[in-house]
């Protein structure tokens, strides 16, 4: 049995529901390709956990500005 808090593969509604986004809204950013990195495995859309955190990273506000 799988232990998915290991598994470092997120579904499309898993990835939706971290980055707290519609899954559609995902849908439209890879289909326009400025979204996450994804890869297909066996056909389906999968992102990976830590790529999806870097990704979000980049639209990171300051709190503070310089």
């Amino acid at each position: 049995m799988r232990d998915d808090t290991d598994f470092p593969f997120l579904t499309i509604d898993e990835a939706a529901k971290l980055l707290r986004v519609n899954r559609r809204t995902l849908d439209n950013l890879r289909w326009k390709q400025t979204g996450p990195p994804y890869r297909r495995h066996g056909g389906r859309v999968l992102y990976h956990r830590d790529e999806l955190l870097k990704w979000s990273e980049r639209f990171r506000r300051a709190l503070y500005p310089a």
